[in-house]
């Protein structure tokens, strides 16, 4: 690899402090952002959707403005008009823009919008954000600067040789505008698929063919670059972990990394940094082939201008808070040195997601009744020792919708090594409370646990890319409860429902909870969990004593909100927790958290539901219809795509059939339920139920 001179970056014509930033972003981002001005003495103004006004980073900022969502459109879109945004800042008094992760932040007209509008752009200039911001046109340059570089190919000249191939969108990231073809035949659907999802995501359609890597290796590197030629590598990051093309953990350093392969992705970045005259927060991603022998030679994928989601993992081993650096940059200030800081300790990051990974990550809604991650002891700022941050966009309280991405929070941890990170970290998310939305945190702790994610740095063929697919993935999506625990967390439940009762008002003074005049007649109380298992819990209750019938169980204590049970001579405590207007029952203990659904013993009758209708399987948009009505379908052919949570979701037939209705058209948003497609089965009596599948099925 040849070196590339560093050019050294225009500098700004007069060094201006920033006095008001307007964060042209939502949610966790936002907050990162607004954490670090307020640490600064920067004043912050945040915008947001109609709808939002009560939203965190709305209530934390100075000041808010509310942008307009153009008509027929939904909130997202309210992000993606630069010239509203820098009408935005001007009414707040702002002097400068941050435009965060996503949405308009690799967009170079809105750099150009801010710049010429005379406010401080808070990132790299808008030629380098041009530059790179089009992936086809940074494979050039990164081939120029001398960087190994992935083939780019236009769909259309895609040829079976090449297959599999991987259709990417120009713009953007974040996994969005990504499919995996391995056939010719399905080659034009699927690019035709992205192309609607990259509109969306980032106003550009445009996509490209670059060879799918089944097994590899993504690792990046996290540079810094100011304005008087100084570039900083400051380390990589391993994010090979994914769904969807999406990260779900990432760490720093990468384990098992060879050195020499560290020091050329290091000079890589640099040299492609310098090569466009970079300033500021940016990272290289590279992608490292794995293969039974090893790791394989890298090559450059795309930068990202623009900070990334898995920043505070770089934060805590390097002691920089990136955010300030990222103002430092654009106030005209050098970096202090030459060279980086040097790397200590290990950090991990896990993304929340709420979504369910037992049936195709489908996004998860509803009321977050409850969210605490006890183990965290800083949120939005750099760890200074080992311990857990937790960065979060969610309060309790919120609503999880499907406008925006499903990501709730980022949970990172920060230990001596990489063996006292995992640990920390997947404690802290065993034992934080979620209610009220599904959440992949169970596969999160799972994977953490995994022996081959643990013993990457000595084994680092075993993790890649394809570590969240296949048989593994079921095993990984699985309760961290099992069907024991369940049990015992059915029958602390229903001894926890009692005792409520016993504080309700409805019962005489003096008389213990559960009492009957039937002493011989059992309590009998019915749970289901999420997988429908229905658990069925019986115990006597004499004298205030309360009697499982289940062998070898105990009631040592028992409160409405705690319970403790002794089972095969362990102690085990749980707690108990039901919210106001909520219908489940959240149980946690050491053994893993249990939610319940009660059963009603008299429950209403319900309406008849058609057998061939297939509902909606959560709230979202149809964006493209493929069937019509009369047309025979086969067992998994796709009927039609939803948005959901920012990501496309395919509705298929559950079995063969032929279309009779079609009550929805594309462009429409439905509630979930709402019906989609109504068949008639060719087989009355095959599996109707329906399925959704995602872009990467």
């Amino acid at each position: 690899m040849t070196h590339t001179p560093h050019t050294v970056p225009t500098s700004p014509e007069t060094t201006r402090p920033i006095g008001t930033l307007l964060v042209a972003n939502r949610g966790e981002i936002a907050r990162r952002v607004i954490r670090t001005c307020r640490t600064l003495g920067v004043a912050t103004a945040a915008v947001h959707a109609p709808g939002e006004e009560n939203a965190a980073h709305v209530r934390e900022a100075d000041t808010a403005v509310c942008l307009t969502v153009p008509e027929g459109r939904g909130p997202v879109d309210a992000y993606l008009d630069p010239d509203a945004l820098v009408a935005a800042a001007r009414t707040a008094g702002a002097d400068a823009v941050h435009p965060g992760y996503g949405f308009l932040s690799e967009n170079a007209a809105f750099a150009r919008a801010v710049t010429g509008a005379g406010l401080t752009w808070v990132g790299p200039p808008a030629d380098a954000v041009e530059r790179m911001g089009s992936k086809t046109l940074a494979k050039k340059v990164a081939r120029d600067a001398g960087v190994p570089v992935a083939d780019a190919l236009d769909p259309d000249d895609v040829r079976a040789d090449d297959l599999p191939v991987l259709v990417k969108a120009v713009s953007g990231g974040g996994g969005r505008g990504m499919r995996v073809v391995r056939g010719l035949a399905d080659l034009a659907a699927e690019a035709q698929a992205a192309r609607t999802e990259a509109a969306s995501a980032f106003g550009d359609p445009s996509v490209f063919c670059e060879p799918y890597v089944e097994r590899g290796r993504h690792v990046e590197v996290q540079v810094l670059a100011d304005h008087h030629g100084t570039v900083w590598a400051l380390g990589e990051r391993d994010c090979s972990a994914q769904r969807r093309h999406q990260k779900v953990l990432e760490e720093a350093p990468a384990p098992g990394l060879p050195e020499e392969t560290r020091r050329r992705l290091h000079r890589a970045a640099r040299d492609l940094a310098s090569a466009i005259g970079y300033t500021g927060a940016g990272t290289a991603e590279f992608l490292v082939p794995v293969t039974e022998a090893g790791l394989g030679e890298p090559v450059f994928l795309e930068m990202n201008t623009r900070l990334q989601v898995e920043h505070p993992v770089t934060e805590c081993v390097t002691g920089l808070d990136l955010v300030e650096w990222q103002l430092r940059i654009a106030e005209g200030e050098p970096l202090p040195g030459a060279e980086p800081p040097a790397p200590h300790g290990h950090a991990v990051e896990a993304r929340l997601y709420a979504e369910d990974p037992r049936n195709d990550w489908r996004p998860r809604t509803g009321v977050l009744h409850a969210f605490d991650v006890p183990a965290a002891t800083v949120s939005f700022t750099p760890l200074t020792r080992p311990g857990v941050r937790l960065d979060h966009g969610v309060e309790a309280g919120d609503t999880v919708g499907t406008d925006f991405d499903p990501m709730l929070a980022k949970v990172i941890a920060y230990g001596r090594d990489r063996r006292d990170a995992l640990r920390r970290l997947s404690s802290a998310l065993a034992d934080a409370r979620l209610h009220g939305v599904g959440t992949n945190r169970d596969l999160l702790v799972r994977a953490l646990r995994h022996p081959d994610f643990a013993q990457a740095h000595e084994r680092p063929e075993r993790l890649h890319t394809g570590f969240l697919t296949g048989e593994r993935l079921a095993g990984l999506a699985r309760p961290l409860a099992g069907p024991e625990t369940e049990e015992l967390a059915a029958l602390a439940a229903s001894l926890a429902s009692v005792e409520a009762a016993r504080g309700s008002g409805t019962l005489p003074a003096g008389i213990p909870a559960g009492w009957r005049n039937l002493p011989s007649a059992p309590h009998r109380r019915r749970h289901t969990t999420p997988d429908g298992r229905e658990i069925t819990s019986a115990f006597l209750s004499v004298r205030g004593t309360h009697l499982p019938e289940r062998e070898g169980v105990r009631v040592l204590s028992a409160a409405p909100g705690q319970v403790v049970l002794e089972a095969d001579g362990l102690r085990r405590a749980f707690t108990v927790t039901v919210h106001p207007g909520g219908a489940d029952v959240y149980v946690e203990s050491a053994l893993g958290p249990v939610t319940l659904t009660p059963v009603d013993p008299l429950p209403e009758p319900e309406a008849t539901v058609d057998p061939g209708a297939l509902p909606a399987p959560m709230p979202g948009t149809v964006t493209a219809v493929d069937v019509t009505v009369g047309e025979q379908v086969r067992e998994g052919q796709t009927l039609l795509r939803m948005e959901a949570m920012k990501m496309e979701h395919r509705v298929t037939a559950p079995a063969a059939g032929t279309v009779r209705e079609l009550p929805i058209a594309a462009g429409e948003r439905v509630p979930a339920g709402a019906p989609l497609v109504v068949l008639d089965y060719t087989d009355p009596h095959s599996d109707t139920t329906p399925h959704s599948e995602g872009p990467d099925q």
